[in-house]
């Protein structure tokens, strides 16, 4: 596997949060050109690991703060032969701000975000309207956001900022055609607890313009 010791730490997988804010290049972050989606919270990765499985063409890039977490996602790919999976520890609004290039991502996935639900601490929220217009610019025309959250005051800022922002527009259905799993099956983690539970899920799709 093409690696580059400067950029990638700690593990094969694992990329250096402060040169990666500085500018990524994707064919160095993956030894070569192709398609890059990205998660924003990944967990233990349940959700990036087998989308990255059923797609070996698709480069995945997972972002997560927590490193207990990531440790356990790289352990997974390790054991499951992956190679287009990249992984980082790095605020995701910084790296989606400063680290990725314009018109590079095909997706965004972004399930379970932290709702940080004290109304002091919403302004840590990922979904901000600057953070949108980040999303818009690192998209490729016709790229998608897939959403999701079980916390309704979380959902109900997060949806009309996404369905008003003049550079997207809503998938009729959450995934649509191209979206890697099956939707009517849990997800993440989080989201088989939430069926176990019975909790509520606010899941939505969002198209850039552009084809």
């Amino acid at each position: 596997m093409p690696r580059n010791t400067q950029l990638i730490v700690e593990s094969e997988f694992r990329l250096d949060p402060e040169r990666s804010v500085e500018g990524l290049d994707w064919a160095e972050v993956f030894g070569g050109p192709g398609p890059v989606e990205v998660e924003i919270g990944i967990g233990k990765g349940r959700f990036l690991l087998a989308a990255a499985e059923s797609r070996p063409d698709i480069r995945m890039l997972g972002v997560e703060w927590s490193n207990h977490y990531l440790r356990i996602a790289e352990s997974r790919a390790v054991r499951r032969g992956l190679t287009n999976v990249r992984f980082i520890r790095v605020d995701a609004r910084e790296l989606v701000h400063r680290g990725i290039p314009d018109r590079s991502v095909d997706c965004y996935y972004v399930f379970y975000p932290d709702p940080w639900p004290k109304k002091r601490h919403n302004k840590r929220r990922f979904f901000q309207p600057g953070t949108l217009d980040d999303l818009a610019r690192t998209l490729v025309p016709g790229g998608c956001i897939h959403a999701a959250t079980d916390h309704v005051d979380y959902w109900s800022a997060m949806e009309p900022l996404l369905d008003n922002h003049k550079e997207f527009s809503r998938l009729p259905a959450f995934g649509g055609d191209r979206f890697p799993l099956p939707v009517d099956e849990p997800l993440t983690n989080f989201e088989a607890k939430y069926e176990v539970e019975g909790r509520n899920r606010f899941r939505g799709s969002w198209r850039r313009a552009g084809s």
